[in-house]
């Protein structure tokens, strides 16, 4: 994890003192379980939930061990006097590692759970403040026919509303722990003790595990976490172009002392928005390396433990702070109606295409008659400057077909808009339309 992409509390989640707090709650719990079904003395389990460790002693102990729960054990150890022997008593290492990794991760998915509700709040109240600021809609990087911002920012509100409801089911799939010993046999822990520890813990029981929890769960938080960074990228790469200088109908927030480029003051560059598709294609990597751990040789290697200290942390912290950052852009989001207006007006009206070549067929124009004849006002319309209306009222081929009254239904903003509501409505936000913004 880079301090500059981490935010505090995916920090101190991921930190070496969490880690270890983690490993001897999961620690304490077993021992209390094996204290209450009498495996071990009670007062053996009452010195555990009180033992303590030191970062210092694990570190030097790490250095000669090379195993860093070995190391661990060695630092609580002495805190525990003459009933050292019990702790960790029939346990395996990946009974609390594994057990202890589900409890940070659900903790991770809380965090960014909360996130992303905070992004959806701003994404609504953008929605709703410009639902009908219209704007042009583009495709394929042209010009097509007007939409709003609000119904911009509609699609990414449904989007996001998809994301979390996906990591609150991965949230449930990593809720799940093992207390089953070596190659997950019980052969030296009883079930028991692995359903009374799980429960003290508010974890579920691994249904089958070997030495470890099966690497599925952890692959599909990670491809779960490329999907909502696409999701922040989508909306970031919107966010781009919406300020290319060419554009320009939005910017994102500039602060007064910031500068854009070493070498040209003008510059204010969309810095954020570009940071967070960068750190998006991190996560996506991430993703592929997690489902290549769900493989492992018979019970158990290393080749997930290496991939998992770095991608975990590294994923659910950069989503984290991609959602906390996409929350501060659209907070504030500045917007330029002036730019959006003018940028509709450089269309001469040639989105009316669609509903021009609509009302020939009505009025029984063979389809490629009217298309290709349509086609060529459009065209025309750009070449000579002159708005579509202007080149269809002086055709003498249209006004065979088409009234004034067929005309002014035709080329009307209220024409394009006229299902807004129906949309807005169908995405559960509700606001009565007060008139169309220009």
């Amino acid at each position: 994890m880079i301090p500059r992409y981490t935010t505090q509390e995916l920090a101190d989640l991921w930190s070496d003192q969490n880690k270890y707090d983690n490993w001897l709650k999961v620690e304490q719990a077993v021992a209390w379980a094996q204290a209450k079904l009498g495996i071990i003395p009670k007062p053996a389990a009452s010195k555990i939930a009180k033992s303590k460790f030191n970062l210092k002693q694990i570190e030097k102990f790490e250095k000669i061990t090379k195993h860093d729960l070995i190391a661990f054990l060695k630092s609580v150890e002495p805190s525990i006097g003459q009933y050292q022997g019990f702790l960790h008593f029939g346990l395996t290492s990946y009974d609390i590692v594994d057990t202890a990794l589900a409890l940070r991760l659900v903790q991770a998915c809380d965090y960014i759970i909360d996130a992303l509700s905070e992004l959806l709040v701003s994404i609504k109240t953008l929605a709703l403040k410009h639902k009908n600021k219209l704007m042009m809609g583009r495709t394929h990087g042209m010009h097509a026919q007007p939409i709003t911002l609000g119904l911009k920012c509609l699609s990414w509100y449904e989007e996001t509303k998809r994301n979390i409801a996906r990591l609150k089911q991965v949230r449930e799939n990593l809720r799940f722990g093992k207390i089953s010993g070596a190659v997950g046999t019980y052969s030296t822990v009883s079930p028991k003790v692995e359903q009374l520890a799980l429960k003290r813990l508010g974890l579920r029981v691994e249904p089958v595990s070997t030495q470890v929890i099966p690497r599925d769960r952890h692959a599909e938080l990670l491809t779960t976490l490329a999907l909502v960074a696409g999701g922040l990228e989508r909306i970031a790469t919107e966010l781009r172009n919406l300020q290319r200088s060419e554009i320009g109908e939005v910017a994102e927030p500039f602060g007064s002392g910031q500068t854009g480029s070493s070498a040209m003051p003008h510059k204010r560059n969309p810095e954020l928005s570009e940071k967070i598709c960068g750190l998006s294609r991190v996560v996506r990597a991430n993703a592929l390396a997690g489902l290549e751990t769900i493989a492992q040789w018979h019970e158990r290697d290393l080749t997930n433990s290496s991939v998992e200290r770095i991608t975990l942390p590294d994923s659910t912290g950069l989503i984290h702070y991609m959602t906390k950052l996409l929350t501060r852009v659209l907070k504030g989001l500045v917007v330029f109606p002036d730019r959006m207006r003018d940028n509709i007006l450089k269309s001469l009206g040639s989105y009316y295409s669609q509903y021009l070549m609509l009302a020939l067929l009505e009025k029984n124009m063979p389809k490629d008659v009217a298309y290709k004849l349509v086609q060529e006002l459009s065209f025309q319309s750009a070449r000579l400057n002159e708005s579509l209306k202007e080149q269809a009222l002086a055709n003498p081929i249209i006004k065979k077909y088409l009234n004034e009254k067929d005309f002014d239904r035709i080329f009307s903003l209220k024409t394009v808009m006229k299902n807004f509501d129906y949309i807005f409505r169908k995405a559960g936000l509700k606001q009565v339309r007060k008139g169309v913004k220009r």
